[in-house]
C-alpha cells in the first residue's frame, strides 16, 4: 500500500523536465497519472496539480509527434509549384 501512496507524488512533481523527456517516457508518464487519477483516491488539491502535468505532457507529445511526422513527409508541388498536399518521405 506504500506504493500507493508515492505514485500521485511521483505524478505531482514538477513540469520542469517534461521537455527533456523522450515521447516513451512522456507517455509512461502520462499514463501514470490516468492510472492516479482513474483510482479516485488522490485528494482534490493534488488531483489538480497532476491532471495540469497530464496536460503538459499530453502537450509534449503533440509536440514530438507532429515533429515525428513533419520528418516523414514532404510537400508534394503541383506542375505550376504550388503545394497540392503532402506524402511520405520515403515511400515504399
Amino acid at each position: 500500500m506504500a506504493d500507493d501512496a508515492e505514485r500521485p507524488a511521483t505524478a505531482d512533481a514538477g513540469n520542469g523536465d517534461i521537455a527533456g523527456m523522450s515521447f516513451e517516457q512522456a507517455l509512461e508518464a502520462l499514463e501514470k497519472i490516468v492510472d492516479d487519477l482513474e483510482r479516485g483516491d488522490v485528494p482534490l488539491d493534488q488531483s489538480i496539480r497532476i491532471y495540469e502535468r497530464g496536460e503538459a505532457l499530453k502537450k509534449h507529445c503533440d509536440r514530438l509527434l507532429r515533429a515525428a511526422e513533419d520528418k516523414v513527409e514532404k510537400i508534394r508541388l503541383s506542375r505550376e509549384g504550388q503545394a497540392a498536399g503532402t506524402e511520405p518521405l520515403d515511400p515504399q
